[in-house]
């Protein structure tokens, strides 16, 4: 079965776009920029398009990173997706960005006795997170943490974690001095990273249902006053 797939990543800073064919990726662009991402991606995806000489009636399906993570991001990028899964009349799948960070983590690293827990940063010390194994299986659910000297653990006490992600910084200063802690801040995230989840739901025939999905927020929306 074929997969052209496109693959859209707005969950964070970085606005990125991929095109995979069968799990191997063809093309992708990205910029880290708060903020531009409504003004991009449209652009980007017309880009991706035609770095890989592909037209929008050959995909197979659109690929969505979909939380937790910001929410203006998370919008923008599941509207995006909306609209081309509507217009094209071609399957929604949706990856959830912890594990799409995960996956490309592991991509990097050789080491494979460790555990790896991505980082999103929501607001102060707090971070949407998981505990992922080096197979990439969840071993602690998603959830938004406060981090502070007593986070994780119990893990640490037997295990090596890798921290990564724009929350891992927020580590640093509480757990940074304990030796089974890795910290990765420049680690970003990447619509390249959803190509094994996607290529899987594709296969699986794993979709959403394109008129009710909504992003995966993990806490209500708070909006910041307006100064007066």
């Amino acid at each position: 079965m074929m997969s052209l797939i496109l693959q859209i990543e707005t969950a964070t800073t970085v606005c990125s776009v991929a095109l995979s064919e069968n799990g191997s990726v063809l093309a992708h662009k990205e910029i880290q920029q708060r903020n531009v991402h409504a003004e991009v991606i449209t652009l980007f995806i017309d880009e991706v398009l035609k770095m890989a000489g592909k037209q929008y009636r050959q995909l197979n399906a659109v690929a969505v990173s979909c939380g937790p993570g910001s929410y203006t991001g998370l919008r923008i990028g599941i509207s995006v997706t909306k609209g081309l899964c509507y217009s094209l009349d071609i399957p929604f799948i949706a990856v959830e960005t912890l594990e799409a960070m995960t996956d490309g983590m592991i991509a990097e690293t050789s080491d494979n006795d460790v555990l790896f827990c991505p980082m999103i940063d929501a607001r102060r010390m707090e971070v949407f997170t998981a505990i992922f194994d080096a197979e990439g299986q969840r071993i602690r659910s998603t959830s938004a943490e406060i981090i502070d000297q007593y986070s994780f653990s119990d893990l640490l006490k037997t295990n090596k974690i890798i921290f990564f992600g724009d929350g891992a910084a927020k580590c640093s200063e509480v757990l940074g001095a304990n030796p089974h802690v890795q910290i990765i801040p420049d680690f970003q995230n990447s619509a390249l990273h959803l190509t094994e989840k996607a290529t899987e739901k594709f296969i699986n025939k794993d979709f959403e249902d394109t008129a009710y999905f909504e992003p995966y927020y993990l806490k209500d929306f708070i909006a910041g006053k307006k100064s007066v």
